[in-house]
């Protein structure tokens, strides 16, 4: 039997039922990183894209490369955003509640890359507790993020907060 052995794309985490639902036990109010994305902004390449390897450091644009902490070390490095996008939901559906950015280059030549790991992890933990910090990212890039989380899903941008459309506003 011939079956085709299309990949599909991985997209956003979906929002799990709540395992509390119904008791007062263990986990209320706990924050689950189910409803956490990375989102890699490929600068140069012009698109985003969803890794999920990313949650351990296991991207495909991690993947092979040491990291340093100086970004003076990797001069030639290629410039990427990991957005750390944290589903919510509303009585009226779900939207984008947490997104934050981190910066991070990679030079596959020389196998090296700049990123800040305590950055990466405080960013993620921020994104979780529903904070958006994205205005520090250059015009490019912001709007190759606004376009991609309205195309992954208009309703959600509809819903985000007013803080997450003003700070990917560009000029």
């Amino acid at each position: 039997m011939d079956q085709e052995k299309k990949k599909k794309p991985i997209g956003f985490n979906i929002i799990k039922n709540d395992p509390t639902d119904g008791h007062g036990g263990f986990g209320i109010g706990a924050l689950s990183l189910d409803n956490v994305s990375p989102v890699f902004v490929d600068v140069v390449g012009g698109d985003a894209f969803v890794d999920i390897g990313a949650m351990h450091a296991r991207s495909s644009v991690e993947r092979g490369i040491k990291f340093l902490p100086n970004k003076e070390d990797v001069p030639n490095g290629k410039p990427y955003w990991l957005v750390w996008v944290t589903i919510d939901r509303k009585q009226e559906g779900p939207y984008y509640a947490g997104v934050t950015a981190c910066e991070m280059t990679v030079d596959r030549e020389i196998r090296r890359g700049y990123k800040s790991l305590p950055e990466h992890v405080n960013k993620m933990d921020k994104s979780m507790k529903r904070h958006i910090m994205v205005a520090h990212m250059d015009d490019r890039s912001k709007t190759i993020l606004k376009d991609y989380l309205v195309g992954h899903d208009q309703g959600m941008w509809d819903r985000a907060t007013d803080d997450l459309k003003q700070q990917l506003e560009t000029n």
